[in-house]
């Protein structure tokens, strides 16, 4: 194959030059389609693998780190909890149905892969502006996507996060996070093992679908063709997937598999050569034994379909009928395509024809890592938002215009589309807590949450990656819980631009040093780069999903107020500023250049004493203080417990009152619980809980709005998507 056909496929010359002098010759189509796919961005991280290496990936409760399909960590009696976070951007910005909804298949498959049962997910999701037709359309179509595929499968959609802002509006982000059990016992790695053991493929039939998913699609910028690239993406089954995840549990469960992978991007291709890498062996595959559901397929499309529902396992071969046996019984399609060999190299069969033969090293090991050349943007990157509110506005109607705003605006239009209850797990729904909340068999609980702001990262990389590391601690100090791991998805522009480079290269700084000062190790994730269009890039937009753990189901904590004459506080160091605020966005401010330095150590200490108070009993409501300010969350807690509040804020400011940043949080107890936490942490008596309304003295202004005007305000959503 020549050149220009590489070129054509995603390779540089430079690849190609060192292909061919890897190989000793030119590669034929079978062997350069899959290197298009395995050295391609998506699968070998060749522009963020250096920079994922400086993050911290140790930690006393960690079973599975990265490398495996999903990370894990241990919380007690032999159980873990799987958990990985996974981009499915480029699909969802073509087809958006069926890419959020394969976004969801792909992460359920990620997690019991290593032998845990999906219990929920979680999503992130970002789109343009909602005047916005083209966003519109790519949130119902992608929210769609995400409940019929969880929905169908029955795993829990328990929280998650969506966003509107400018910049995504040709790239949206749909960001998917699952949570697994298992015990430990049963935890299995991807490594293949044994010459002469067998591989065997099942699941579902083999298509032309998702040809190209890693390399044409998810490996490159969004242009005006997008919808030429719609075969590209894949199409999904969740009844398949749902036969297939029992299928794949039984199996381990009989101690029949020696290893198990998912196929995902780059399909046979990415699951067998990774495997055979992880074991130091090499893998003979004859592409004629693979089921398909397309008639006169060649070769290399069998080795690249990115088509869903498929695992690959390795088995010894006296154990191949049992395999076969359980693969029916669960009426799964199960065939043995290959087998382990000890030549380290990948070896394509067509019949008895040999038809591809590589290296295994040079297919996986061998592409080449690029160091960035990272530069501060010389001029704005991104212009200012419109305004969208009045200048001079009061406070009151600042509070009702934030509540409004689709950023701040009840989600519950979205996640009531999704089914949160199913596997009678769930002790805290959305807009419940801060954070998800799910029953352990060790009597415990786990709580789970998902959080980034793009608009922080974009005026500052570094500062505004760790806000979202501590902004996800705190919430999840809210329910009660000690983080125990990190897994994160890194969703940049095109990191060959000097300034794309130093976003990602300052952002996953900033991420290592605020897991380091957190204690908290990354147990994997995902890097989604050239998210960017004719318009421009996205905001950087790293998301980081963390699991903690939680002793007592029956004290994990709730966001709302919930008894009558509780004081209500502002906990922590809480400093915060309008730069790159909500409030900022609807005044059409343009970003600042950086944000206000943060004591993180500050941070971690009020976090804890919050925790601790939760996890005691002592609270009996706690919410973090983000987007949109103190105000906001005092709002949100009085809609989340259908109580309302009288405030005395003194001489606040706005910042005080609209500002953000890490360290707040709006706390309600008795008198007696807040002292004692004042011995901790700063606090602030500022109001008492009430059955009323949302009553406010603040300098010289005083204001009332009923929890009906709240409720109204933050449903702005359901009415502009009605």
């Amino acid at each position: 194959m020549s050149l220009s056909e590489a070129v054509a496929l995603g390779l540089t010359e430079a690849e190609y030059g060192l292909i061919v002098e890897r190989l000793g010759r030119e590669p034929n189509q079978v062997e350069l389609a899959m290197f298009s796919l395995m050295w391609s961005e998506h699968c070998a991280y060749k522009h963020s693998k250096k920079l994922l290496r400086t993050l911290p990936t140790e930690g006393p409760r960690l079973v599975l780190g990265p490398g495996e399909n999903a990370g894990a960590v241990d919380v007690g009696d032999g159980w873990a909890v799987a958990f990985k976070v996974e981009s499915h951007n480029h699909p969802s910005a073509v087809e958006p149905f069926q890419g959020a909804a394969t976004g969801v298949g792909g992460i359920l498959r990620d997690v019991f892969a290593i032998g845990a049962r999906p219990i929920a997910v979680l999503d992130s999701l970002r789109f343009g502006e909602p005047t916005s037709d083209r966003s519109r359309y790519l949130l119902d179509h992608a929210v769609a996507g995400i409940g019929h595929y969880g929905n169908s499968i029955g795993v829990a959609n328990v929280g998650g996060e969506v966003y509107f802002e400018g910049p995504y509006e040709q790239n949206c982000l749909v960001n998917a996070l699952c949570v697994g059990l298992a015990r430990r016992e049963r935890l299995i790695r991807s490594a293949a093992a044994g010459v002469g053991n067998r591989l065997v493929l099942f699941g579902a039939s083999t298509g032309r679908d998702g040809i190209g998913g890693a390399s044409v699609l998810a490996s490159a910028e969004l242009g005006d063709a997008d919808a030429d690239k719609r075969p590209t993406v894949q199409i999904g089954d969740p009844f398949e997937e749902k036969k297939l995840l029992e299928c794949s549990l039984e199996l381990l469960d009989r101690g029949l598999l020696v290893a198990l992978q998912d196929l995902g991007a780059a399909g046979l291709t990415s699951s067998s050569s990774e495997m055979a890498s992880k074991g130091g062996v090499g893998v003979e595959i004859d592409v004629r034994r693979v089921p398909l559901r397309e008639p006169g397929m060649e070769p290399f499309e069998i080795m690249v379909s990115e088509s869903q529902e498929r695992m690959l396992c390795v088995c010894e071969p006296d154990k191949v009928d049992a395999v076969l046996e359980v693969c029916a019984r669960w009426d799964v399609g199960g065939t043995v395509i290959g087998e382990i060999i000890a030549e380290r190299e990948m070896r394509i069969l067509d019949g008895g024809e040999v038809v591809g033969r590589i290296p295994v090293e040079a297919l996986v090991d061998d592409c080449p890592l690029y160091d960035l050349e990272p530069a501060p943007p010389a001029q704005p990157l991104y212009p200012a938002p419109p305004a969208t509110i009045e200048p001079g506005l009061g406070v009151r109607e600042t509070l009702l215009a934030l509540l409004a705003s689709p950023n701040l605006s009840s989600r519950r239009p979205l996640f009531e589309q999704y089914d949160c209850l199913v596997g009678s797990r769930t002790v805290r729904r959305p807009e419940q807590a801060d954070a998800a909340v799910l029953v352990m068999p060790t009597g415990g609980a786990i709580a789970v949450a998902i959080d980034g702001n793009g608009r922080r990262v974009a005026a500052d990389p570094y500062r505004g990656a760790v806000e979202a590391v501590l902004e996800c601690a705190s919430n999840l100090a809210c329910a009660g819980a000690e983080p125990l791991g990190l897994t994160n998805c890194l969703n940049f522009g095109n990191p060959e631009k000097p300034h794309i480079a130093w976003q990602l290269t300052e952002a996953v700084r900033g991420l290592g040093d605020a897991c380091r000062a957190l204690d908290v190790p990354v147990v994997g994730g995902n890097v989604s780069l050239y998210n960017e269009g004719g318009e421009g890039p996205i905001y950087p937009t790293p998301v980081v999903g963390m699991v903690g753990e939680v002793p007592d189901p029956l004290h994990a904590g709730r966001s709302g107020f919930a008894r009558e004459g509780d004081a209500i506080a502002l906990v922590g160091p809480f400093r915060p500023s309008l730069a790159a605020s909500e409030l900022a966005k609807l005044r059409g401010e343009p970003l600042p250049d950086g944000l206000p330095e943060v004591d993180v150590a500050a941070v971690r200490a009020a976090q804890e004493a919050v925790r601790d108070f939760v996890r005691a009993g002592r609270l009996t409501s706690a919410h973090d203080v983000a987007e949109g300010g103190l105000l906001v969350a005092v709002a949100e807690s009085c809609l989340a417990g259908g109580l309302g509040a009288t405030l005395g804020l003194g001489d606040a400011d706005e910042a005080l009152l609209f500002g953000e940043g890490p360290g707040g949080f709006v706390v309600s107890g008795p008198d007696a619980a807040l002292r004692e936490l004042g011995e901790r942490v700063e606090v602030r008596i500022i109001g008492r809980v009430d059955p009323g309304d949302l009553d406010v003295t603040v300098g010289g202004e005083a204001f009332e709005i009923t929890l009906d005007a709240l409720r109204h305000a933050h449903g702005a959503l359901a009415e502009l998507f009605a």
